[in-house]
């Protein structure tokens, strides 16, 4: 892991634009902000704010119309193809709202899949697969099929799926958006489980304010521009986190 506080992600002056028709959207115009390592941030805004746009450019699953992302002081924007998938293998684990899991395999045939193409061996790759699996609560569950597992369960898996590769930085897209309030809840304490227990840095999209609760820092995005931003520290005592607007 990164040394704690120290800047990990560096993204200046970001811009992501898209043609439609004869009119260009501005979906991101001119972001520029600091991701420390083992921050747990949320990027907030409304349904077109440009915050799920941030994520995949953070990730490496699109590129911007201008401006660059650093992370360890790499240019992401500046890799090649082949140079930008080992990114998004080695260094980046990635949650979504819908799960993504392959609907014929079994959770632990979903969470071993991704590290085929790492080239790990059959029985570390299961070996693996069942550790992470006990980690978020399923080892009862191994062999069921998605379909036989509630979307909490889902999603439990997809956050197994994610750590598979030990990365530094996981991205997570709604994660809590097909979930109710109290299986939403549980998948963002585990999260942050993560972020704390073990340092790793996540950042979550979401239009929940609900989220906040768990993050250690928050972006608020409106029509593709940063508009606010806040960062917390736990008071003694307390267990929700104190707003201090940068």
């Amino acid at each position: 892991m990164e040394t704690a506080g120290a800047a990990l992600i560096r993204v200046d002056d970001l811009r992501r634009d898209f043609v439609m028709g004869d009119q260009t959207v501005h979906a991101l115009d001119g972001i520029t902000a600091r991701v420390a390592a083992g921050e747990f941030l949320a990027i907030m805004g409304p349904s077109g704010s440009g915050k799920s746009t941030l994520l995949y450019l953070l990730g490496g699953l699109d590129r911007p119309t201008g401006g660059q992302i650093r992370v360890r002081e790499i240019d992401i924007t500046d890799l090649d193809e082949n140079a930008l998938a080992r990114y998004r293998q080695r260094e980046v684990g990635f949650i979504f709202q819908s799960f993504h899991l392959v609907p014929t395999m079994t959770a632990m045939q979903n969470v071993e899949f991704p590290m085929v193409f790492a080239g790990l061996a059959p029985k570390e790759r299961h070996a693996r697969a069942i550790d992470l699996l006990e980690r978020v609560g399923l080892g009862d569950r191994m062999n069921h099929k998605p379909t036989e597992l509630s979307g909490g369960q889902q999603q439990r898996v997809a956050v197994a799926r994610a750590l598979v590769n030990d990365p530094a930085i996981i991205l997570a897209d709604e994660p809590t958006g097909n979930l109710d309030t109290t299986t939403g809840g549980e998948i963002m304490a585990l999260l942050s489980s993560l972020n704390r227990d073990e340092g790793r840095t996540i950042v979550v999209v979401s239009h929940d304010q609900a989220v906040t609760q768990y993050t250690t820092s928050t972006l608020h995005l409106l029509d593709g521009k940063l508009v606010h931003e806040e960062s917390y520290q736990v008071a003694s005592g307390f267990d929700r986190p104190v707003v201090a607007s940068l």
